[in-house]
Parts: C-alpha cells; structure tokens; sequence
C-alpha cells in the first residue's frame, strides 16, 4: 500500500504541477479572450436568465435551468469551500486566494463554454432522458476519432466520483458531527445512506427537486454568518486584503515559495468549483432549453457563486482572524475562526455548513458518476450504481481516507486533461453560437 500511495504521490506532482496550471488557466485566458470578456461584462445577463429559469418553458430536457444550476451548485460547493480553502490559506498563506480569484475568473469562461457545448451535443438515451458532458461533446462534436478521449473522461468521471464525490464527502459529514456533537460515525453512516438513497433512488428530477431547495438555503446560512463575522471586523478588512494582494506574489515556504503557493491557490480553486474538470455539464444537459448560450449565461454563475462568494466569505473570516498562522488546518481551522468572533454560533455554522454542503455534494456527484458509467455501459447499469453509491456512503464515513484523498486529487486533474482538450478543439463552435446569441 505503501508502495501505491507513493506511485500515486508522484502522479499527483505532475497532473497538479506546473503543466496543469498552464492548462487550466490557460484553456479558460483562452476562451475568455476568444469571447471578448463576455462572462465578466454579462454577469447581471446571467442573473437575469436564472430568474426567469424557474418558470416552466415546456422545452426538451428533464429539469429547469435553475435547477440544473442548483444541482451543478451542490456538487460544487462542498468540503472545498471549507477545508480546502483553510488548507491553501494555512499552507500558501493568504495569497493562496488571490490566485483562487484568478482561477474562479478564467473559470467563468470554461464554466461557459463546457455548457454550451453540453447542450449542443446531448443525446437522448434509451430511457428517454436527455445526457451530455464531456464523453457526448468529444464524441458528437469532434467525430467518431475522438471518442476514445471522451472514453477517458468517462472513465477517470466514474472512479473520481466515488473518492470526491462520494466517501470524501461522507467521511467529513461523519468527522464534523463526531467532533462537534460527539454522533457515532456508524450512526451517521446509516442515516446518511439512507437519506442519500431516498434521493438518488429517485433520479434527476429528485435530486435536482432537492438542490433547488436545499442549496440556496445553505449557501445563504453559511454565507449570512461569514458576512456577520466580516461586518463585525470591518476594521481588520483593509489589512486582510492587504495580506493577500500583497503576498499573491510572493508565498510562504511551506508552500515551497511563490510557484508552490499558485498551484495551490489554482488547484484548491478548482477542487471547489471545478471549472474544466467536465462534471457541471453533465446536469446542464439535463436542463431544459433548446438555447446552448442561455444555459452557458447560467451555468457560468456557478464559479461565481461557489468561488468569488462562497469561498472568498471562507478566506476572508480565516485571515481576519489570523490563525492562519500556526493554526490548525482543515475545517478545524474555519471553525475556530469562525467561533472566535461567533463563539455562540460559529463553530456550529461551520459543522452545519461542512454538513449540508457535503450532503448535497454526494447527490450532485451521484448523478455526475452515474452518466459517466452509463456512457461506459449503458442505461442497464443506472440501478446497481445507485445502491453501490449508497452503499459507500456508508463506507466512508467509517473508515481512513488519507489514500482516498489523494486519489481523489489526482483523478481531479485526470479528468480535467480530456475536457479541456475537448474545450480547445471545440472553441470555434463555441465563440460562432455566442457571436450569433442577440444579449438583451
């Protein structure tokens, strides 16, 4: 085992260095150029579009728009919003987020760009739902010699899901309320499943029905006490921002200086909101609209959410309250900034808030895992999947996953590599539907 996790190690040194942080920020420079910017400057275009998404249209998909985003939403904002971004401040200093806001960025394009393509290139499977991502607009967009990338996504998809989606996820629920309300993990490993079954079982349109409820209502909870702490300091904001536009440049050595500190900045961003891993594109296929730019204006407000408001609320309460240095790490270092200044609630914010993030990320992620395999093998898979997903629920809240972890890193940037080729190939098809969209 020894052995394996070293190899594993050494995989992840290479997918999460230097040549993955050209590509990632590079892919998304690329498309944000190659769209003049749009994504920044029709921002309020896409909030608009997410308002009116809610009423019915009538239109060919399973889900609404808004709840397509809801669902790509709770897969997103998770254990990265909490321990991931503590782990990037305490180890690459506060600098760490200013190259989270870079990502999140660029990412807005690629958010974009990866839904427009999954809309255009859907399918329609033989149980009459509509499926897309990465594997359907390799395959459908760049021809049939291409289909073995898109393979590769759907692969690299269906293993990932059950570490960063599935037992990484239940694991931290299981930690959280061990620590903060001292439940038995196996109590919460049967409830979890069970509660998890009762969604999955029931397919998109359940778990899209769920994330439309549950996801504003968490991310507004969590986000409402990171802003009460904020407001509560506002005397220490100009210094917090200080501390990270003034070490964005120069990282700390536990990051292995200034290189270490971008990669993780880049690589806890897009741990969070997962712009060019393919995943989100997979629910906005299920969306239902004809129009592939529409759904790419929505779609493209989950990295703003999850990263420029989620995580930034996250970063900006850790540096506030300076334990970042010499502090723990984790979630344990958000939760005690956050109960530092919210000792009645904010340590309970942070554990209800790791919970019900981790909680919908496991529904988001069962969906995105099952399409993968159903790429793979078929729709004759789709229900001995749902109860192996439940089944590992459970798993994981019971065991060690230090392996798992890493594991789940690096099959982060696997998939990245197949999508963001994809992305490339496909950008003039991209930058044409954009051109020929009439923006109100």
């Amino acid at each position: 085992m020894e052995s394996l996790t070293n190899f594993i190690n050494q995989i992840n040194g290479i997918v999460w260095g230097v040549p993955m942080l050209v590509l990632i920020v590079g892919v998304g420079a690329y498309l944000m150029l190659g769209l003049g910017f749009m994504p920044v400057r029709k921002l309020g275009h896409g909030f608009r579009l997410l308002l009116q998404s809610r009423a019915e249209t009538g239109e060919a998909g399973e889900i609404s728009p808004f709840n397509a985003l809801m669902t790509a939403l709770s897969a997103t904002i998770g254990t990265g919003n909490i321990a991931g971004v503590a782990t990037a401040v305490s180890v690459g200093g506060p600098g760490a987020i200013f190259w989270m806001w870079v990502t999140a960025v660029v990412g807005l394009a690629t958010k974009y760009a990866e839904a427009v393509c999954a809309v255009k290139f859907r399918e329609v499977d033989d149980r009459g739902d509509h499926v897309g991502g990465p594997m359907y607009f390799i395959k459908n967009g760049l021809g049939r010699n291409w289909a073995w990338l898109g393979f590769l996504f759907a692969l690299f998809g269906t293993v990932a899901a059950f570490g960063i989606g599935n037992m990484v996820q239940s694991n931290s629920i299981a930690a959280a309320l061990k620590d903060s309300y001292d439940i038995p993990k196996v109590a919460t490993g049967i409830v979890l499943a069970v509660l998890v079954g009762a969604v999955i079982l029931g397919g998109i349109k359940r778990i899209a029905t769920v994330a439309g409820k549950l996801v504003p209502f968490m991310a507004i909870f969590y986000v409402g006490c990171g802003l009460t702490i904020i407001l509560l300091n506002l005397d220490k904001l100009p210094a917090a921002f200080g501390e990270i536009f003034g070490q964005a440049f120069t990282g700390t050595a536990a990051a292995g200086g200034f290189l270490g500190m971008v990669i993780k900045g880049v690589a806890r961003g897009v741990f969070s909101n997962e712009a060019g891993l393919g995943s989100a594109p997979i629910a906005h296929a299920a969306a239902k609209t004809t129009d592939p730019v529409k759904q790419g204006n929505i779609a493209m407000l989950g990295t703003f959410i999850d990263t420029i408001i989620v995580c930034s609320i996250t970063g900006l309460v850790i540096v506030i309250s300076g334990l970042w240095q010499g502090g723990p790490n984790g979630a344990a270092l958000t939760s005690q900034a956050f109960a530092q200044t919210l000792p009645t609630i904010g340590a309970h914010s942070v554990s209800i808030g790791l919970t019900l993030f981790a909680f919908t990320t496991l529904l988001g992620w069962a969906f995105y895992g099952e399409k993968c395999l159903e790429y793979l093998l078929g729709t004759k898979v789709i229900f001995p999947y749902r109860i192996l997903w439940v089944v590992a629920v459970y798993v994981g809240t019971v065991l060690k996953l230090s392996f798992v972890w890493l594991l789940a890193d690096t099959l982060n940037a696997l998939m990245a590599i197949p999508n963001l080729i994809g992305l490339l190939l496909l950008s003039p098809v991209i930058f044409k539907v954009t051109r020929e969209y009439k923006f109100k």
